[in-house]
């Protein structure tokens, strides 16, 4: 009996879920953007009646957003996301655009910094280390650098059509906020150029609690998706 309860307040739970459309745009990369979309249809490793990412999808509705400082003022408060920016801004952490293959040993280091992420050991794609990055042209990529000048953390950002995913956001582990710092300042770079609806950070189902408190102090919410290709 218990357990039927808990599946149909899970059920309860996902039907009040705000939903998204999120569209693919081929024409920004035919076989990449088309593979994409395919990894995020796929059916749940786990729930097969569902799509991958689809329930949960923990976004933001950057339209929401009118600049930089109201999306500041969005995320304000004890223990939220723009306390930590500010914190890593006075300990001199600094955001920029990056090429990878100027920092292939530096991201190798970030990937190798700790040997548990979220309670488990680390994918073997992080452990091995890339000596050269391709370069797509629908994909941005931007690092921290602490007040040494050595990159510390690091993102790998997707534009699929009206929305963007991280596909990679990492750094090395301390509580300076400067992986805080570095979602504010891809979100206001996102705002300020009014060209897309949403940002996606994978899912909240399945993240462990400090990666959900993550994602909500810096104002992402969980959404149902539906996804199409154009």
């Amino acid at each position: 009996m218990k357990s039927i309860l808990h599946h149909y307040n899970t059920l309860l739970q996902v039907l009040r879920l705000p939903v998204a459309h999120l569209s693919f745009d081929r024409a920004i990369h035919p076989a990449q953007i088309t593979a994409t979309y395919r990894y995020y249809t796929m059916p749940h490793p786990r729930y097969k009646l569902i799509r991958h990412k689809s329930v949960g999808a923990a976004l933001l509705d950057l339209e929401q957003m009118q600049s930089r400082a109201h999306y500041l003022d969005h995320i304000k408060g004890k223990n939220r996301g723009a306390g930590h920016a500010r914190r890593a801004s006075a300990r001199g952490y600094r955001f920029a655009e990056i090429d990878r293959n100027r920092h292939v040993d530096a991201i190798h280091a970030i990937n190798t910094s700790v040997d548990l992420r979220q309670g488990r050991p680390m994918d073997r794609q992080y452990l091995e280390k890339q000596e050269r990055f391709e370069a797509y042209p629908h994909y941005r990529h931007y690092g921290m650098f602490n007040a040494d000048g050595r990159l510390v953390g690091y993102a790998d950002l997707g534009l699929f059509g009206n929305f963007a995913g991280f596909e990679r956001l990492i750094g090395e582990r301390n509580n300076d906020g400067f992986m805080h710092l570095l979602v504010i300042e891809i979100v206001a770079q996102l705002i300020e150029q009014k060209r897309l609806r949403y940002l996606m950070y994978d899912t909240f189902f399945g993240a462990q609690p400090g990666m959900r408190n993550f994602k909500t102090v810096l104002g992402f919410r969980p959404y149902r998706a539906k996804y199409s290709l154009l």
